[in-house]
């Protein structure tokens, strides 16, 4: 019960590291779970999971880049619960058309890159903290990339996005320190996730990935989701502005 009494919102909840996310939390005894996606099937389904095995969640429509929806949804959290000490900012996107190079990259597809890895970061921030602010502190967890610390040869616009993330988390944590509100990042490495089921379904690919990760395996979201509870609890109360890289040694090498 590390989270007991406690409530989240999670965007992405609808899968991957998000659905894991609720599911821990909820686990942990936390008093609400509000599940964000687009995804309403899948996140209503999430929601009931988390209810059937006894928990409370609640799913709300939440585009992460469209900032009346984030109003929405962070009164939707209050008039149910009554407060919000947790925010994840886990929703991501990843396109083919984004794994490229500077001069092959859009300025369509870097926009929209940037809506939701990075706008969304930032509306899901200023609009949680007047919450966490009335609660006497809370915590924010920015979920970025070991793409936000290290380059590659392709992926420009994600690369800059969770790079923005990274810098922009420390940025907020100094800011909100003196009221209590922590804001940190997590950084996973290769995961199995929604984002990367069509690339890890390509044996090369997958192969390549797992010989690159010292662990010797591809991370699952369940990883990601420890680091998540592990930022929320009262636990890390002391950490704030902090990268918390979950990738194998993938970036230590």
């Amino acid at each position: 019960m590390r989270l007991e009494g406690k409530v989240a919102i999670v965007t992405g909840g609808a899968s991957g590291i998000g659905a894991a996310t609720c599911k821990f939390f909820a686990r942990e005894g936390m008093r609400g779970v509000v599940v964000a996606d687009i995804d309403d099937e899948r996140g209503l389904q999430v929601a009931a999971e988390i209810e059937d095995a006894g928990g409370s969640a609640y799913f709300v429509h939440l585009d992460v880049s469209d900032e009346q929806q984030w109003e929405d949804a962070v009164a939707a959290t209050i008039d149910r619960y009554g407060k919000l000490n947790v925010t994840v900012n886990n929703a991501g996107m990843s396109i083919p058309a984004s794994r490229q190079n500077v001069e092959n990259t859009t300025l369509d597809v870097w926009n929209q890159m940037h809506a939701v890895n990075l706008t969304g970061v930032f509306l899901g921030t200023k609009h949680s903290v007047p919450e966490m602010r009335k609660a006497g502190g809370g915590s924010i967890i920015n979920i970025s990339s070991i793409y936000g610390i290290v380059g590659s040869k392709s992926g420009t616009a994600y690369h800059s996005a969770k790079g923005g993330v990274r810098t922009f988390t420390k940025s907020v944590a100094i800011q909100y320190a003196p009221e209590q509100i922590r804001v940190n990042s997590i950084h996973p490495g290769f995961a199995d996730t929604g984002m990367t089921a069509e690339l890890h379904a390509q044996p090369e690919e997958r192969e390549r990935r797992t010989a690159l990760t010292p662990l010797g395996r591809i991370g699952q979201p369940e990883d990601m989701a420890w680091g998540c509870v592990y930022l929320a609890s009262d636990e890390s109360s002391f950490v704030t502005g902090a990268e918390l890289v979950i990738d194998g040694g993938m970036i230590a090498q």
